[in-house]
């Protein structure tokens, strides 16, 4: 049995061997390495979501989604801050033209940051007066921009929104306005770099604050109408799914070896053929279902079509949940079969194993719908 529409179909063969080769170097490194950043510049793998008109590929999201899991099958770490870079450039629907087209021209551009709104934004004559720290900034050490929410203040006091609460809104730093604080000590998704950063005293202008609303939204595109929740959901959920196709991928060569070298019996031999078999079922009827979610809900944007559009979004999100639900099951149902290799930290198994595991603490698939 074998993987159906794998992943690796995505991505073309020498671009797959650069990121196999170099994924062990730069978790040493503990950030992505000049040669991938250069294949990804290449690629405009930070550019997925960005609008055409500013550069950007404005990829439909069904087709965004599928490269994302091929990527984090080539390498965890790789695939992850492309993910959540390619997230932050999708804002680019939502900014000040010129101000896009200015920060987009750059070839190199890669937006990290936060979602967490654990900044304060006061008001002031030249515009917003910054001071805050956020956590997990995947790429932040190689990234030219950082976006971050804040509560907004003036004279000391919380600006209500139209339902009477704090209002948040996010900004964008340049790279120098930002101080990167090492804190990434997790057992997995090294090379991600997902350290904290703060930002004291900076004065950011207008230009570069912005509302993802579809009262906001600046390029009429169905990309930036689709909602970044379920964006989000598929986006991350598509990477633990990569992750554990290539997990799966290095078990059938381990167990093809283990039945070699340690003589198994018929039973042995049969136990490892089927939780194979049932590994290999359980992903493939799994991420069917969900791309067949995604593709849906997206079709319903793409056509302008209004018809089961709550629905659809509320079946890509059960669909996500499922899909990383399931390749976590798969992992450890299969880890205990793969050796003490499996447990050696400068493995490729075992950087994979930590990887999924690490990534799927991720907040926005942990609970139900």
């Amino acid at each position: 049995m074998q993987i159906e529409s794998h992943p690796s179909t995505q991505l073309h063969p020498d671009h797959i061997a650069l990121i196999h080769n170099t994924a062990p170097i730069a978790e040493q490194a503990r950030q992505l390495l000049p040669e991938q950043l250069e294949l990804i510049y290449q690629q405009q793998w930070f550019k997925m979501l960005v609008p055409k008109q500013y550069g950007g590929l404005e990829m439909d999201l069904n087709q965004e989604v599928r490269l994302i899991e091929a990527l984090a099958w080539a390498d965890g770490s790789l695939g992850w801050v492309i993910t959540l870079c390619t997230g932050a450039g999708w804002f680019g629907g939502f900014l000040d033209p010129q101000y896009a087209k200015e920060i987009f021209a750059n070839r190199d551009i890669c937006l990290a940051g936060s979602g967490a709104p654990t900044g304060t934004a006061n008001i002031v004559k030249e515009g917003y007066l910054i001071n805050g720290t956020w956590k997990y900034a995947s790429g932040a050490l190689n990234t030219t921009h950082f976006t971050a929410n804040c509560n907004i203040m003036q004279n000391g006091e919380a600006v209500l929104d139209e339902d009477g609460k704090q209002l948040i809104l996010p900004f964008i730093f340049k790279k120098e306005e930002v101080n990167v604080i090492p804190a990434w000590a997790y057992s997995g998704m090294v090379a991600t770099g997902s350290h904290s950063f703060e930002v004291k005293d900076v004065i950011v202008p207008q230009k570069r604050i912005f509302k993802i609303d579809p009262s906001a939204i600046k390029v009429n595109s169905a990309l930036y109408i689709y909602p970044f929740h379920q964006l989000a959901e598929a986006t991350l959920a598509a990477n633990i799914s990569g992750m554990a196709i290539h997990f799966i991928d290095l078990c059938k060569a381990i167990f093809e070896e283990k039945r070699i070298s340690k003589k198994l019996n018929t039973a042995q031999n049969t136990e490892l053929t089927e939780v194979l078999s049932w590994s290999i079922n359980r992903i493939n009827h799994t991420r069917a279902s969900f791309y067949d979610d995604v593709d849906c809900s997206w079709k319903n944007y793409a056509d302008n079509d209004s018809s089961d559009q709550a629905a659809n979004l509320q079946s890509v999100s059960q669909s996500s949940r499922k899909l990383a639900k399931k390749a976590r099951q798969i992992v450890d149902e299969l880890f205990p079969y793969c050796g003490l290799d499996a447990a050696r930290s400068q493995s490729e198994i075992n950087r994979v194993w930590r990887d999924i595991h690490t990534a799927s603490q991720h907040s926005l698939l942990t609970f139900s719908v």
